[in-house]
This record gives structure tokens, C-alpha cells and sequence, in this order.
């Protein structure tokens, strides 16, 4: 099983023969292997369960010491002892299995971490001994001279050819293993660098379109300042009608207080008007000079906020632009990851 650690790691404690080896490829290795050497072998997980099918198998292990309980039992406690030594060594083990035969157990190892082991051999380097043998077959509940006959039929050679036999699975499979394990990892990084940059890239893309909705923002700001401004001009405008308009009152009022007081009595109340139209054109010249002091602090602090809402637009211009660079350069690695993913995948 693949599991990734905190640190992003794998996890070997729970990787499998078959995370790292394709089983049918071993299995066809173990098959011509086996045929070719004339020796019996089958793999298992950590455990001890078989990931393959046995390869040439021997009659005597088939047909007689596994066609009992108590046969199958020892051998399995045989081979499980085997494996632990191997375990334990990380090499080879060669030993004599509990029926008589010589057996070897292969690890296969990653990093340290023990993930199965070939089990072979089945063969014999010398003729067997028939009252062992005999003693054996009685104890595990299997005829005898059968079990006698068997055992003569075992394959013999040399121990050398055994030990070589382990060596050469031992190289072959701890070499598969460890290509797959890295192959695994490749996948595994390949995987998690194009998940991550795929976020990137659409966070990016969520900040680009932000950034031209800032610009346009900005655009319309300006667009708004502009206008003020322009509001404020007007408005100056205007004022500068009131003034004058103040002025030209307020000499009709003074022009009307000279008539007035030529009349005499009969002007006197016509001077008082014509001395509070002068008091009204004055007063509303004052205003008008009072709003257009206004409106110039208007104008200053507009033209300074055009002035910074440029610079802002500029920025966020550059902003966008570089965002849309760097998003273009996002979305070309994220392909090589996703390249990079699809060929460590393939097998």
C-alpha cells in the first residue's frame, strides 16, 4: 500500500512487493529462473503470505510434505525462521529446511525496511539419508518409502550452485525493487509538484483577475477624480460670476444711495434699501471668496489624488502584467509536472 509520511515521504512499513514490482514480470522471472536452474522457488510479502505462484515445485514438497497439517506447519515455521535470519543479515540464508532439503531465503529490501522474500531451493547436496527421512514422514503422518522414494527423485548439485542461485534472485529482485521504489517516489513527487502548482496556477489566475478588476476600478477612479475636478473648475466658474455680479451690485447700491440722498427726505427710505443691497452684494461676495478658497483646497488635494491614482495605476498595471507573466510561467511548468507525472507512471 502507498502511504505518504508528514514529511511527504513514504511510508515502507506498509509498502508492498507489488507497489514496487509489477508481479507478473516476477513471476516470469521466478518461473524461467527456477526451470533453468532447476530449483523450486516462490515469494511472499512481509508476512509470510505468497504474492506468486510456486515455481517448480518439488513432488516430494507438493505431494507429501504439504499433504499434511503437521507437514505444512513445520514448513511453514521452517521458511518463516529462514526468512527472519535473512531479514536480519539482509543477505542469502541458506539452510536445511525440516524434512531434509536444502533451502534458501532471499530478502528483498528498501531503505532497510524488510517488504517480502524469495523462498527457494528444494534440492539436496548430497544423497539423502533414508531413515531420516523415513523418521520425518513418520512424524509429519506420510507413507515412508514413498516419502524415501521422493526425497531420491530431489534435485542435487553443488552448494556453490545454491548459494550462487540466491545470490543471482537476491541481486535481481533487490534491483526491481528498488528501481520500482524509486520509480514510486518520482510518481509520487511528480504527482504532488503538479497538484501543487495546478493550485498555484489557479490561484494565480483568481489574482490576475483580480488585479484587472483593481485596474479597471482604478481606471473609473480616475475617470470620477476627473470629473470632480473638472465639477470643482465649474463651480469656480460660477463664483467668479457671483463676484462680479457682487461687485456690479454693489455699485448700483452705492450709485442708489448717492440718488437717494439727493432726493432728500423723499430718498430716505429708498437709501436705507440701496444700503442693504450694498451690505448683501458685500456679504455674498465674501461667501463667493470664501467657497473659491475652498474649491482651490479642492483642486490642490484632487490634483494630488490624481497624482497618487496614477502612480497606483501604474503600478497595478505592472502588477497585473507581471502577474500574467508569472501565471504563463506557472502553466508552462505545471505541464512539464504533469509530463514529468505521466512518464513516471509508465511502466
Amino acid at each position: 500500500m502507498i502511504k505518504l509520511l508528514e514529511n511527504g515521504d513514504l511510508d515502507l512499513d506498509v509498502l508492498e512487493i507489488g507497489d514496487v514490482i509489477d508481479i507478473g514480470l516476477l513471476q516470469t522471472f521466478q518461473d524461467n529462473f527456477a526451470t533453468g536452474m532447476n530449483i523450486a522457488s516462490v515469494t511472499v510479502d512481509r508476512q509470510g503470505n505468497p504474492v506468486t505462484r510456486p515455481s517448480s515445485y518439488t513432488k516430494f514438497c507438493m505431494d507429501f510434505t504439504h499433504s499434511t497439517k503437521r507437514g505444512d506447519d513445520r514448513c511453514a515455521l521452517s521458511h518463516k525462521k529462514g526468512g527472519e535470519e535473512a531479514a536480519r543479515t539482509g543477505r542469502p540464508y541458506i539452510y536445511t529446511c525440516h524434512a531434509g532439503l536444502i533451502d534458501f531465503a532471499a530478502p528483498i529490501i528498501i531503505n532497510g525496511h524488510l517488504i517480502g522474500t524469495i523462498l527457494g531451493g528444494q534440492i539436496l547436496t548430497s544423497k539423502p539419508e533414508e531413515e531420516k527421512f523415513r523418521k520425518t514422514a513418520s512424524e509429519i503422518g506420510v507413507d515412508p518409502e514413498g516419502y524415501v522414494k521422493a526425497a531420491n527423485n530431489v534435485y542435487m548439485t553443488k552448494e556453490e550452485n545454491v548459494r550462487s542461485a540466491a545470490e543471482v534472485l537476491f541481486i535481481v529482485a533487490n534491483a526491481l525493487s528498488n528501481g520500482g521504489y524509486e520509480r514510486v517516489r518520482l510518481s509520487t513527487m511528480s504527482k504532488t509538484l503538479s497538484e501543487n502548482f495546478s493550485q498555484i496556477s489557479a490561484t494565480l489566475e483568481e489574482l490576475s483577475a483580480s488585479s484587472v478588476n483593481v485596474t479597471n476600478n482604478q481606471l473609473n477612479l480616475n475617470n470620477e477624480i476627473n470629473n470632480v475636478k473638472q465639477i470643482s473648475v465649474e463651480i469656480n466658474t460660477i463664483l467668479d460670476s457671483i463676484k462680479s455680479i457682487a461687485d456690479q451690485t454693489k455699485m448700483l447700491g452705492l450709485n442708489a444711495a448717492i440718488e437717494a440722498a439727493r432726493a432728500g427726505d423723499a430718498g430716505r427710505g429708498f437709501g436705507v434699501v440701496a444700503s442693504e443691497i450694498r451690505k448683501l452684494s458685500e456679504n455674498s461676495k465674501e461667501t463667493a471668496v470664501r467657497i473659491m478658497d475652498l474649491t482651490s483646497k479642492i483642486q490642490e488635494s484632487v490634483n494630488k489624488t490624481i497624482e497618487t491614482s496614477n502612480a497606483t495605476l501604474e503600478t497595478t498595471e505592472q502588477q497585473s502584467a507581471a502577474i500574467e507573466e508569472v501565471a504563463a510561467s506557472v502553466s508552462d511548468v505545471s505541464n512539464l509536472a504533469e509530463e514529468l507525472n505521466g512518464m513516471a507512471n509508465h511502466k
